[in-house]
């Protein structure tokens, strides 16, 4: 969310028209954008038919709205920074979340510094719009704009006791740095929340509610995302009011972390034990997250003038309400991780310059930027791949008169020049401390996956190969690699890259499946299937290896063919599993012990016994059952390599 420029008003009127002495020249209007992290389509859908959303029904009703469709890895830096620049990742560089400051070896969140395009308030600014941005991705350190930046750091650096990360430094938080002690009062920490602020999220004591801080603990986290919410809300609005911005950008990560935190619970029925626990005490919170954004949107709207446009979105949606295969996963309830996101999200646009009930038909991230730049009177630039979603707007969209807006302090830093877009003496501060000596590795192995994606295989390859030569003892991008030397048509370099992987990680199914590819294509299909089934053996759900298998060989059954009583044991240990998801161990087990009557041969029922008793925290009793699976299935690495694990936990 970063920048525009304004065009000629001739654009925006016909040619020879004369204007009378008293008329004024329209003003392209202000925007206002609110970024709701996760917040997923189909769950407003059906708390809006509730009648529990009044908010968004309005958005509906009088403005327009659609899904949007986000881009793959759904990780939330990589897709907020896409749509604020309206640039691809490899393009904009921003490729995870954290970075490594190569220094001390301490994990930061992502910084400016390490973004190589221009934001939509950088293009604005330069066009001479007033911006006020609040609490956006990688903003930190604050870049000096023509308005104001309260960086994603603003409420990052006050989650722990002494204030900061290690220190009490403010470097970089706010730009312009003058405007801190005023914004410091508007700041909510955790400890700040009483138990009166909590209620309707969380049902806990208030001895629970002043525990010490620890992003380990589930409330804490819990409390940090809604005192992050409600600081960035406050702010936004002050902003909006007293600097009178052209663009404002609001983002609220809550509406994310906590269906991370507590998604599984949302709605669900017949949980049992500590599961059932969990729902007591956290069940109404991503509901009752959701109905809290909805009065963050209402906030805004009454905030909202006729010469105001409201943007809503969200980056990606979020699939809840599902609880996982492992519900031992739970324990660690920070799910920080792209499996439970959904690739659409939400768009809606309302008030100046929006056709009221108009849908908005196959909006995608690349065109936020274009069309926030278009409700500003700027250009799109040509090189901005997305559209304007004229669709939706009673202007004209542009014609293109911008090349690129990538020139300037922002291109100098890409080739390793000092940033002129932050203040030197910050930035001389934060490079000695490491912040700007930071890298990102998981960042490169990403936007090495979106070359490939992209059909840019060469250079796939080559950032392969040369994270390949960094961490020489990752199986994964052994795999990774050999799967883009396969489709450039290298197929032994491939299979000796595949050969190098399953030495190294052994579980890892792309490594099957990629060499089931390149079989299949070597003419080989049956030994192919065998490789697609190693893949689902190690991994039920992965699904390259299913499609592939159902397709070669009509079903996706990895197993042996069974007998009558193995049949009917896999079906009891299915249901086992149901129970156990659902947090019923006991009755898990003795669905189990009935399993074991029927086929006591069969290595599934080991399997899943041993995952039970783990979650039952009886290590003795999981081991012992994994040895008998193994003792069935000798060749089976997973059983091999959980035995090791757990053996290992118990000192051995």
């Amino acid at each position: 969310m970063r920048k525009f420029l304004a065009a000629a008003l001739t654009l925006l009127f016909g040619a020879g028209l004369v204007l009378s002495a008293c008329s004024s020249k329209p003003t392209p209007g202000r925007v206002m954008v609110l970024g709701l992290d996760g917040m997923d389509p189909e769950t407003i859908d059906l708390m809006m038919s509730e009648g529990k959303l009044p908010n968004f029904a309005k958005l509906r009703q009088d403005g327009a709205y659609g899904k949007l469709t986000s881009q793959k890895p759904l990780l939330s830096p990589i897709i907020w920074t896409t749509i604020a620049t309206g640039k691809t990742p490899d393009q904009h560089q921003i490729g995870h979340f954290v970075a490594v400051n190569e220094k001390t070896g301490e994990q930061l969140p992502v910084t400016s510094q390490m973004r190589k395009a221009k934001a939509l308030w950088n293009i604005a600014s330069e066009a001479g719009k007033q911006v006020g941005i609040v609490g956006y991705w990688a903003t930190w350190p604050a870049e000096a704009v023509k308005g104001t930046i309260v960086s994603d750091h603003t409420c990052y650096h006050f989650l722990f006791a002494d204030g900061a990360t290690g220190a009490t430094d403010t470097a970089g938080i706010i730009s312009p740095a003058a405007l801190e002690p005023v914004i410091r009062p508007m700041i909510r920490r955790p400890g700040d929340l009483k138990l009166e602020d909590t209620r309707e999220f969380v049902n806990v004591t208030p001895e629970e509610l002043d525990r010490p801080f620890s992003f380990e603990d589930d409330l804490s986290h819990f409390k940090w995302a809604l005192a992050t919410a409600q600081t960035y809300q406050k702010i936004g609005l002050f902003l909006w009011e007293r600097e009178r911005p052209d663009l404002s950008i609001v983002y609220i990560e809550g509406t994310d972390s906590t269906a991370h935190l507590f998604g599984h619970l949302f709605r669900a029925q017949g949980l049992a034990g500590e599961l059932a626990e969990q729902q007591k005490r956290y069940g109404n919170a991503v509901e009752q997250m959701y109905l809290y954004a909805d009065r963050i949107v209402g906030d805004y709207m009454k905030a909202m003038d006729d010469n105001t446009t409201l943007v809503i979105l969200s980056d990606h949606g979020f699939q809840l309400g599902v609880l996982p295969d492992d519900p031992s996963k739970l324990r660690d309830m920070r799910r920080v991780s792209e499996q439970f996101h959904k690739i659409d999200g939400i768009l809606y646009m309302y008030g100046n310059k929006v056709k009221p009930r108009s849908r908005i038909d196959q909006a995608t991230i690349l065109d936020i930027t274009p069309t926030v730049l278009t409700l500003l009177g700027i250009s799109p630039a040509q090189d901005m791949p997305g559209r304007v979603l004229g669709e939706a707007l009673t202007v004209k969209p542009p014609a293109r008169s911008v090349a690129s807006y990538e020139t300037g302090a922002q291109v100098a830093a890409a080739k390793g020049a000092q940033d002129t877009s932050v203040d030197p003496k910050i930035l001389e501060h934060l490079k000695a401390l490491g912040y700007l000596d930071a890298q990102s590795p998981k960042g490169k192995r990403n936007l090495a996956a979106v070359h490939f994606q992209n059909g840019r295989y060469a250079e796939a390859a080559k950032a392969y190969e040369e994270l390949i030569k960094e961490d020489p003892n990752d199986g994964a991008l052994y795999a990774s690699l050999a799967g883009t030397y396969g489709v450039m048509g290298r197929y032994d370099d491939a299979l000796k890259m595949l050969d190098k992987a399953e030495q190294i990680a052994p579980l890892n199914p792309e490594t099957y499946h990629n060499r089931g590819v390149i079989l299949e294509r070597q003419g080989k299909p049956q030994e192919a299937a065998k490789q697609y089934a190693t893949a689902l053996r190690y991994n039920s759900d992965y699904e390259p290896s299913r499609a592939a298998l159902v397709r070669l060989t009509g079903s996706a059954n990895v197993n042996r063919p069974r007998t009558d009583a193995e049949k009917l044991a896999a079906t009891l240990a299915e249901r086992a599993s149901t129970e156990a998801r659902k947090g019923d161990y006991q009755g898990a087990m003795k669905t189990l012990d009935e399993a074991e009557k029927i086929a006591p041969r069969f290595a599934m029922v080991h399997q899943y016994r041993s995952n039970v008793a783990f979650l039952m925290g009886d290590r003795a009793r999981a081991i012992a059952a994994l040895e008998t699976a193994l003792e069935i299935e000798p060749d089976n690495a997973l059983f091999r390599t959980n035995l090791q694990r757990l053996m290992e936990g118990e000192g051995k």
